[in-house]
Formats: structure tokens, sequence, C-alpha cells
């Protein structure tokens, strides 16, 4: 069997290796398992790769590319290893945004080198490269800058709030129509200004379309920015003839796509709408209204709420990230479960800024799947429930998305956790959400505030109780 026919049937069984992390990755019991199978898909197209490149170099004599993919291997390897150690769990959306960036920057560089390689094609397909490479560099530049906004956005390297440029909407319709006659163009004539100009241009449209997207809508960014790697991905994969990059840039462009979709229904918000600009904008004046007086209470108070609960409900934040807090708030259930108090967790779709965060910070601090609950699971519950406890959340518990139709966030479902009879609340201060809308919760009659350091709270709690 030739190396091509072993490559081949490497990168089939790596594509259903994906495949199958995919579908380990969709449940919490088998995640683990689809982590290995992704791990194990990648090694072997790697191996493939490799195979391909040696037995090019040896029967051609031409050992320059063998030798810039072991430096380009080695190199990803150890950036990715010491990212993997060092990263925190708080920095983890912000990591994937900026490893998204690379696949685009990479997207593009492939569809240059298409260009300037110029291989030797059949009449018939001229056009249809010259089309794949036009819309590869388009959808890489896209992908690289608007990946570094939702990088700068998230590590609040930059404001979290949308840019407002008059007309921003035609712009990005303009930029897409320019593009699209630019693709014509260049398919009748491969002029280099021509991929200069469609460069430019993806990389301008990508900045002004993240940079208009508010605060609220960064969880959906980042899995839009995920489906726009993955269609990077795949428009490499057809310039550079690999099967593999194809099927795994569609799995990655279609899986980010469909996420997308169920998020924005989960925020009641359609697709169109977080383009065009999202949650975040400036609040109407409505907003600054005098809520009135927040109440405050300590943890010995928390405690004793606690110590004479039927049921409590935790609806964990990005704050709860932040403060590292998912160790001590796991003990509290463990110490409460054992009192015969019943204890389960609310979690909003987009709570925190990574589809998924705070599942994977509560799986990581051992809390029992069966009681971590998805907002649907769990609203119906909450006006029966004794005590919620709110750890580090705010726009996805805000009443004003339900009763305030002048509201930023107006329409979007939130777990309705001032119907239960007592809410505390774990903050460090009383400022607005990341969306920047002022939080009613905060004043309610049933609410009380407890500031500080939520993982020094939940233990001062515990010590209480």
């Amino acid at each position: 069997m030739t190396v091509d026919a072993l490559a081949g049937a490497a990168y089939i069984v790596a594509a259903l290796l994906f495949i199958l992390s995919l579908t380990g990755l969709s449940r919490h019991e088998s995640a683990r398992a689809g982590v290995i199978y992704g791990i194990s898909g990648m090694t072997l197209a790697l191996l493939a790769t490799a195979g391909l490149t040696i037995a090019g170099a040896w029967s051609t004599g031409a050992f320059l590319g063998l030798g810039l993919l072991v430096v380009a291997v080695l190199l990803g390897a150890a950036i990715g290893l010491w990212r993997a150690r060092v990263v925190e769990m708080t920095g983890m959306p912000e990591l994937i945004a900026l490893l998204h960036s690379f696949v685009g920057l990479a997207a593009v560089l492939v569809g240059w080198n298409g260009y300037l390689a110029h291989p030797a094609l059949a009449p018939e397909l001229v056009g249809i490269h010259n089309a794949e490479i036009f819309i590869g560099i388009f959808i890489g530049g896209v992908t690289f800058t608007g990946s570094i906004v939702a990088f700068l956005k998230l590590s609040a390297r930059i404001s979290s709030r949308p840019l407002m440029l008059p007309g921003k909407n035609a712009l990005n319709v303009g930029a897409v129509l320019a593009f699209v006659a630019l693709t014509v163009w260049f398919v009748a004539d491969q002029q280099l200004w021509l991929l200069i100009a469609v460069t430019v241009l993806s990389f301008a449209l990508g900045w002004h379309l993240v940079a208009s997207i508010g605060g609220g809508d960064m969880p959906v960014v980042v899995s839009m920015l995920n489906s726009y790697s993955g269609w990077a991905a795949a428009a490499a994969g057809f310039l550079l003839n690999n099967d593999l990059l194809i099927v795994t840039g569609a799995l990655v462009g279609s899986s980010g796509a469909y996420l997308s979709y169920v998020m924005c229904k989960a925020m009641n918000r359609s697709f169109l709408s977080v383009i065009a600009g999202g949650f975040g904008i400036a609040a109407p004046s409505a907003d600054d209204a005098d809520h009135g007086e927040h109440r405050e209470v300590t943890a010995e108070g928390a405690a004793e709420l606690l110590s004479a609960a039927r049921s409590v409900v935790i609806t964990p934040g990005y704050g709860m990230a932040v403060a590292q807090a998912q160790y001590p708030v796991a003990d509290l259930v463990r110490r409460l479960r054992e009192r015969g108090v019943d204890v389960r967790f609310g979690i909003h779709p987009v709570a925190g800024r990574l589809p998924g965060h705070m599942n994977v910070l509560l799986a990581e601090a051992k809390v029992p799947y069966d009681i971590v609950l998805s907002m649907e699971e769990i609203n119906d519950d909450l006006a029966a429930t004794s005590v919620v406890l709110v750890i580090g959340a705010n726009d996805t518990v805000n009443p004003a998305a339900a009763e305030d139709p002048g509201s930023p966030i107006a329409g979007m479902p939130v777990l309705r956790v001032w119907e239960a009879e007592n809410v505390i609340v774990f903050k460090r201060s009383m400022a607005a959400g990341y969306a920047g809308v002022q939080n009613p919760l905060f004043f309610r009659e049933n609410a009380s505030m407890l500031f500080g350091d939520a993982k020094q709270r939940v233990e001062d709690i515990i010590a209480a109780l």
C-alpha cells in the first residue's frame, strides 16, 4: 500500500474520531472520552501528514518542507503546552478567542500561497481555484481580526461596550457586497491588487463586526468565531486538496453555527440581531431610576437562612470563576445535603463568558452531575425554593429582562430567582454586569447583598454553619 493510500485511510479514521469526540462532548458522563477521541484523531492526522511530507522529501530530495514541518510542530506544541499549563479557567474564553485568530491567519496565508504558487490546473478548474483563494482569504481575515477584538474585550484590554459608528449595519452589508464584486472580478482577472484589497477588507470587517457587538453577547461571539474558524479551515482544505481539513473544518463550522443558534434561542435573540448590535448598548434613561435601598446580610445571617431552608438553588456566574469559589461551594453543597437540604444548581445557557463554563467549573469541584440543571429545568421550581444563592451572576438573573420592555436586555430569558422566598446575592460591589445594565434584583424586598470575595464569603458561611 502506498504512502498516499495509508494517509488517506488515516484521515478517514481521524475524521471518525473527531465525530466521536463531538458526540462524547455533548454529555458530562462521556466528555472525558470525547476529549481522548479528539486527541487521538489529531495525533493520527499529524502523523499521517508527517508521513506524506517525509515521503515527498525522500522522493524529491527537497527536505526544506520537512524541516519547516518539524519546526512548526515543535514550536506549536511548546506554545500549546505552556498555555494549557498556565491558563486559569477564568482566562479560557479569551484563550479560545485568541486560538481562533490563529486559524483565521493560517487560512489567509494558505490563500496567498495558493495565489503565489501558481499550481498547474486544467483550464476549467482555474476559476474555481481562484474563487477558493478569494473566499478562503476573506473568511480567514474576518476570523483573524474578529477573534483578536473578542480576545481584547474578554480580557478587559478594551471596553466591552459596542462601537457605534454611524450606519454600522450599512458598513457591514457594504463590505459583504464589495467582497462579492471583488470575487467576480478576481475570477475574471487575477490582479494582485485585488487580493490585497480583499485582505484589507476582511481585516476591517472582522474588526468592525466584533467591535460593534456588546459585552452581553460575547458568549455568542466566541461560538460564532468558532464557526468562522471551521469554515476558514475548510476553505484552506480545498486549496490544499486535503480531505481531512475539509471534513474537520465543516464539523467545527457546522457545530459552532448550531451552538450559536442554540445560544441565540436561549437569549431570545436572532443571529442577525447579534451581528447588528448586541446587549451592552447604553441603557435608556429609565435604567437610571431610583430603585430604592439595597439590604445587606452577613455570612452568619446567610448561614441561618440556609440552616432553616427546605430547598436551596445556586445560580453561578462569571464572578464564581474569578473568585475560584467552586471548591468551597461544593463543600457547602455537601454539608447542606448532609443536613437534609435539597440543593441544586441552575445554569443559564450563557452563564460565564463561554458556553459550558459553569458546568466545567462545577465538574472540576466534583459536584454531582444530577443536581446541575439547566435554566429550563429549574426555572419553574424557583417560586417554591427557600433560598437562592446568586454567586457572581448578574445579567442572567436580571428581572428587567422579563419586566422592563425598555431595557437593553428585554426579552432575554433569565433565571427567575426573584420568585424565591429569599435571595442572597454574592457580589464585590453594586456595579452593573457585563452587559452594563443595572439589576433591580439587588433592591427587591426578598433580596440581600453579601459583599466581598465569593470564595471567602462562602468559607465564612461554612464556618458559621
